[in-house]
């Protein structure tokens, strides 16, 4: 499969362009800058909002998966908003030029406050700008695609682990305070059940949702088992032998954070078989 791959020097895109590679694919990695992604990609530096043909551009991929997305982890950053037509316009364009497939990164954030299992019925309510629109974008592109008779993939991500300095999660900021040599970390309660995947797992489920035919629509890239945020953090220094602890109740729990959500797993384990 010839796949485009946007943000695909961002955390990531640079794992999911991997694994899609050693999945066999033609990958074209698209990204501002490219010092992260695999030298296997064929890789164009752009910004892809002002590509006129972006089908054309990219040289006719079967499948776009769409990753591209600023301020992912500042919630309610101005430029959710502010970007969200050019989101929709591109994939727009690339329906339009003649892409067959959309696939594009979602958020578990879709869904507001909620408690228990989330499946493609679970109601919407979102409640930060990353929410809003990320769901708009969902709802958007998902009419136009089965209008134009494109397959429709939504990728609802949830929590995911790694201990990449680089990224902004709470398990990379806890990797970045024990490698700077810091021995304490503020910490919310912990008491939240949320869903988790190591990060070359979330990669790999990504890479082979995106690829595969059968299943469409909303397909949650999770494990499918609610573990509470103390435990999945604690299990992480241990794992990483950091000499740091968590300083309980620094930080208050976010009204909008659900005190226990997962996704349901049943369309990923179908494809994984």
């Amino acid at each position: 499969m010839k796949i485009l791959v946007t943000g695909a020097n961002g955390y990531l895109g640079q794992g999911i362009v991997k694994e899609l590679l050693n999945l066999g694919n033609y990958v074209i990695a698209a990204d501002f800058t490219s010092e992260n992604i695999d030298n296997r990609a064929d890789i164009t530096c752009c910004s892809i909002f002002d590509v006129e043909k972006p089908y054309e551009y990219f040289n006719k991929p079967d499948i776009v998966l769409h990753l591209a997305w600023k301020n992912g982890f500042v919630h309610n950053a101005d430029n959710h908003i502010a970007d969200l037509p050019k989101h929709y316009e591109f994939l727009k364009k690339m329906i339009d030029g003649g892409t067959k497939r959309v696939c594009v990164m979602g958020s578990m954030h879709e869904i507001g406050f909620f408690e228990g299992a989330i499946n493609d019925n679970t109601p919407c309510n979102p409640m930060s700008m990353y929410g809003i629109a990320k769901n708009s974008l969902r709802q958007s592109v998902e009419i136009y695609a089965k209008e134009k008779e494109a397959q429709f993939i939504w990728l609802r991500g949830y929590y995911i682990v790694s201990n990449d300095v680089k990224g902004s999660s709470i398990f990379s900021k806890i990797a970045k305070a024990a490698n700077e040599g810091k021995t304490e970390f503020p910490f919310t309660s912990g008491k939240n059940q949320y869903d988790f995947l190591d990060y070359d797992d979330f990669c790999y489920r990504v890479a082979k949702a995106s690829i595969q035919e059968k299943i469409t629509g909303i397909i949650n890239i999770c494990s499918g088992k609610p573990e509470s945020l103390s435990s999945r953090v604690e299990r992480f220094i241990k794992d990483n032998q950091y000499n740091i602890k968590l300083k309980y109740g620094a930080f208050p729990d976010r009204p909008y954070d659900s005190k226990a959500i997962w996704g349901d797993s049943s369309k990923i384990a179908e494809i994984l078989g």
